[in-house]
């Protein structure tokens, strides 16, 4: 009873405003749990430091190797078993200096660095820049690129519209066509004439500025079956994104030549699609 009461006593000495200037002097959550505690207690058996920060025994020990290795806390053998105080408080400053240290020699080494890596940077800056998506997140990461940092600008797409909003669930969807309507983005798109691709505009954009509203022109369905989704947009951007299978991926393409390129392949199939 009377080691209970000592206790007790030690874990009330340190104030919060310190247990937290320990936290942040360069320890982990878990670390600087693991530190205060012995500061309280005087030292203490990892059975007892589990027990007390309710973190498993396997994860205290590993903690107690790395808090050694900082020079934090030493080891003594106590009744043949392992007993753990910690050092001088000194060497938390230590700690925190040499912490400084290595911040400063990254920096010096990141410095050194720089110029190579800046050149060489350089010289790939005319190749195209690839973005790739997969998962469920691929067209809500696409589109969100596409209302990031341009405005004003007219988006061109081959789309399978209507399978292409199953990907993003309501709110999604919405956030994405005000922001569309917010940055004053324009759409011309080719899609499938199907009764689905036909009502996507009034269900999608209703509420939505009518000049945002994609101008849609049509193919026939059965003769273009995609499941996919090809889209020029911003100032040379381009999406491919598969909309159909059990992989969903997108790729972004950043580069003039290409953007280009799909600009023009867009433009011959709009002069053939139906109004």
């Amino acid at each position: 009873m009377t080691i209970n009461l000592v206790n007790i006593y030690f874990l009330h000495m340190l104030s919060p405003r310190i247990i937290e200037n320990i936290k942040n002097a360069g320890l982990t959550d878990k670390e600087s749990q693991i530190y205060t505690t012995l500061a309280e207690l005087g030292g203490a058996f990892p059975s007892r430091i589990s027990e007390i920060t309710k973190i498993n025994r396997s994860t205290v020990y590993k903690i107690l190797l790395d808090l050694q290795i900082k020079g934090l806390i030493n080891e003594i053998e106590k009744k043949n078993k392992q007993y753990y105080q910690i050092e001088k408080p000194q060497s938390l400053i230590r700690y925190a200096k040499d912490q400084i240290k290595i911040a400063n020699d990254q920096l010096e080494n990141a410095e050194k660095a720089f110029p190579e890596l800046e050149g060489l940077f350089s010289s790939v800056s005319n190749k195209p820049r690839v973005t790739f998506y997969d998962g469920p997140d691929t067209v809500v990461n696409v589109c969100n690129d596409m209302v990031l940092g341009s405005t004003g600008y007219e988006m061109v797409s081959i789309s399978n519209a209507n399978k292409f909003k199953n990907y993003m669930n309501p709110v999604e969807l919405r956030d994405f066509t005000k922001a569309k309507e917010a940055l004053g983005i324009t759409t011309r798109g080719i899609a499938p004439d199907t009764e689905e691709n036909r009502g996507y505009s009034e269900g999608v954009f209703k509420g939505i500025n009518k000049k945002i509203w994609p101008v849609i022109r049509y193919i026939p369905s059965e003769d273009f079956p995609y499941e996919a989704e090809l889209t020029a947009y911003g100032k040379n951007k381009v999406s491919i994104v598969k909309l159909g299978g059990e992989n969903i991926i997108g790729v972004i393409i950043e580069d003039d030549v290409i953007y280009g390129m799909i600009r023009m392949v867009f433009e011959l199939a709009w002069k053939t699609a139906k109004e």
